[in-house]
């Protein structure tokens, strides 16, 4: 796969909620949401073209019964404290929306091999009685000035629920040791197309600057990424110290014929430029339920920054 052929068309089929992690050694690993949402699936090679054809391992199995049984949902890898984790989310078959965000952790050096053992549902800090107790799945996890962050999308309200984003302080790659803040809520109306959501948060650093993005809206043509901006040095647990932008910074483009781009991830390539990894569609029409219509492709992109500064998102190969 030459250089110019990779980006912005169909990198890896029928996978959803691409992640990409380049470990120390520049070996990359990639999970993502498989169409049975019934297990965690890593593969890794020695080059993001490499990947496509990298053999895939399921490293986990969803439950049979209970939590954990059914929509198995964005996991990623991140490397902690010496250490493999992944983080996902996951429902129960008696209560199929009842979705919870749950971390595993490998025993072993190697997170194609394990063994993985589950360490549960993430715990969230004393004094907060709100975080995951409603639908809440897309965890991610950075870092910042020498602390850690989780961030991730939890449902709220009555009926029709609102999904909004919350930040927390990390006391352990299992543990929040602060309450959670809210950090955007859908504001616009491309954020309100079919469902009112905020989800998929991904962090890139540059500049001084932190950018975390989201997707929002209901999973078809409409689903776009929205971003937040916060400096390094400032308050990421005040909701003050992130600016929202006014409208999406990626959405369908019916030229290319990429429907419905978002939940997206950061990485660098081999020549250390930043490479968005995101899932979209390459139909329009979507045949049956969206959420079971297994045709959300992960695709590359190509991070390029302007002269403030601030990344641009973009089709252009």
């Amino acid at each position: 796969m030459s250089d110019s052929s990779i980006y912005n068309r169909v990198w890896i089929p029928q996978r959803a909620d691409p992640y990409v992690y380049r470990h120390t050694d520049g070996t990359y690993y990639f999970t993502a949401s498989v169409p049975a949402y019934d297990g965690i699936c890593l593969r890794h090679a020695d080059t993001l073209a490499g990947l496509p054809d990298a053999p895939e391992t399921e490293v986990w199995h969803k439950h049979e019964r209970g939590i954990m049984s059914i929509h198995i949902w964005a996991p990623e890898l991140h490397y902690l404290d010496g250490k493999w984790y992944i983080y996902y989310s996951g429902g129960d078959r008696d209560d199929i929306w009842e979705i919870r965000p749950y971390v595993l952790e490998c025993l072993g050096d190697d997170p194609m091999k394990g063994p993985w053992v589950e360490r549960g549902k993430l715990t969230r800090a004393e004094g907060d009685d709100f975080s995951f107790e409603a639908f809440s799945l897309d965890g991610t996890v950075f870092e910042n000035r020498g602390q850690r962050y989780y961030v991730w999308s939890e449902k709220v309200g009555v009926g029709k629920q609102i999904a909004n984003l919350y930040i927390a302080h990390m006391s352990s790659p299992t543990s929040l040791d602060s309450v959670q803040v809210m950090l955007t809520t859908p504001d616009y109306d491309w954020e309100r197309h079919g469902f009112w959501v905020n989800e998929g948060p991904a962090v890139i650093h540059h500049g001084g600057k932190i950018f975390l993005t989201y997707s929002a809206s209901e999973t078809g043509v409409k689903y776009c990424m929205g971003m937040l901006t916060a400096d390094e040095d400032s308050d990421l647990l005040d909701p003050l110290s992130w600016k929202k932008e006014r409208w999406p910074v990626l959405q369908t483009s019916f030229e290319r014929g990429i429907y419905g781009p978002g939940h997206n991830s950061f990485t660098t390539d081999e020549e250390g430029r930043d490479i968005m990894v995101y899932h979209a569609r390459t139909e329009a029409e979507i045949v049956g339920n969206p959420l079971y219509n297994p045709n959300r492709h992960a695709m590359l992109m190509r991070v390029r920054w302007d002269e403030n500064g601030r990344p641009v998102f973009g089709f252009d190969d």
